[in-house]
């Protein structure tokens, strides 16, 4: 059944009342920050629609430095992992340990075991290295041994990419990054921004402390909240044709581009765009999703599940530029 005009006005009113705690958080995260309120909103999207996200960048942009703040602010467990090339699942996901004053194994859980983990430089660790912190992501949960531990909520994995350096890297497999529902790419804070973290960091010993004034309950209240929020049926079928312009660009007017994408967006890609539109709503204190929700949120869902051809490189054609055109091509409802 349909929702009516006093269905949607109460739920815009609860989602008022409700979102209330984002500005407590912002608040807090902004006192060791200084821009990248790009990074921050993106990261609470993940958190609220449940979605992992990959961030690339190059290094000093603070990556660290937010998903901490951001975890020190909500009261929660923060774990960060360095990937090395000879890193092993263990050190990812725990292993058993022989004990033989007691003569029995127990169980040392790894770092995955935190709500809010950083995958730094994923693309530095072995394939198989990658598979454990993706099941993991996955199926929220770990096996190790004969028994299954489920994993603390929220569970939020930023992963980072360096896009400098590639020896000595193994790159994320398509069907893998598929599993992020957002990428992230961060670029440098403006010039003004720069001056007060140049003075903020060689005038002050001790930055200020990030104190918590979130609690996960609020968060886990807030996602229930999310997945209530109104979507028209217009909104859907804008989604499907942004996602399906990416497989089928010439039944949309983009006949042009078709020869530079070897493949388009999963079914994942509209679901994580759905769920990331409804996230942006709530960010914004909207109970419905609007176009611009989806428009704001699309290049973040879409540039990691679009293929450029061998053609589209030789053109130094960027996957931005193509979503550009399908964003500019399907008719806004």
């Amino acid at each position: 059944m349909l929702p009516t005009a006093e269905d949607i006005r109460l739920l815009n009113e609860r989602i008022q009342m409700s979102s209330v705690f984002l500005d407590r958080l912002r608040t807090e995260v902004n006192k060791v920050l200084v821009g990248q309120q790009y990074m921050v909103d993106r990261l609470l999207v993940g958190l609220l629609g449940n979605g992992h996200i990959l961030l690339e960048g190059v290094p000093g942009l603070a990556k660290t430095l937010t998903i901490k703040s951001l975890s020190q602010a909500i009261n929660a467990k923060f774990s960060r992992i360095q990937f090395t090339p000879d890193m092993l699942p263990a050190d990812v996901i725990g292993t058993m340990i022989y004990n033989q004053q007691e003569n029995k194994f127990f169980v040392r859980k790894g770092p995955v075991f935190a709500n809010f983990v950083l995958a730094d430089e994923i693309n530095r660790a072995p394939a198989k290295v990658q598979s454990a912190l993706l099941e993991a992501m996955q199926e929220k949960q770990v096996t190790i041994g004969e028994h299954t531990y489920p994993l603390e909520e929220p569970f939020l994995v930023l992963a980072t990419q360096n896009p400098l350096e590639q020896e000595g890297t193994y790159p994320l497999p398509e069907a893998q990054q598929d599993r992020f529902m957002l990428k992230v790419v961060i670029g440098y804070p403006k010039k003004e921004e720069e001056q007060i973290i140049l003075r903020q960091n060689t005038q002050q010993l001790v930055s200020a402390p990030v104190n918590p004034v979130v609690s996960i309950r609020e968060i886990a209240d807030a996602r229930h909240l999310v997945r209530s929020i109104y979507m028209d049926e217009k909104i859907e079928h804008y989604i499907l044709d942004l996602v399906f312009a990416t497989r089928y660009p010439d039944q949309y007017g983009l006949g042009s581009i078709k020869p530079l994408i070897s493949y388009g967006g999963s079914p994942r890609a509209t679901i994580n765009l759905s769920l990331a539109s409804k996230s942006m709503a709530f960010l914004n204190k909207r109970g419905y999703v609007i176009p611009e929700d989806v428009r704001a949120i699309a290049a973040d869902v879409l540039r990691h599940r679009i293929g450029l051809t061998y053609e589209a490189e030789a053109e130094n054609i960027s996957i931005e530029e193509i979503i550009k055109q399908v964003l500019n091509a399907v008719k806004v409802p």
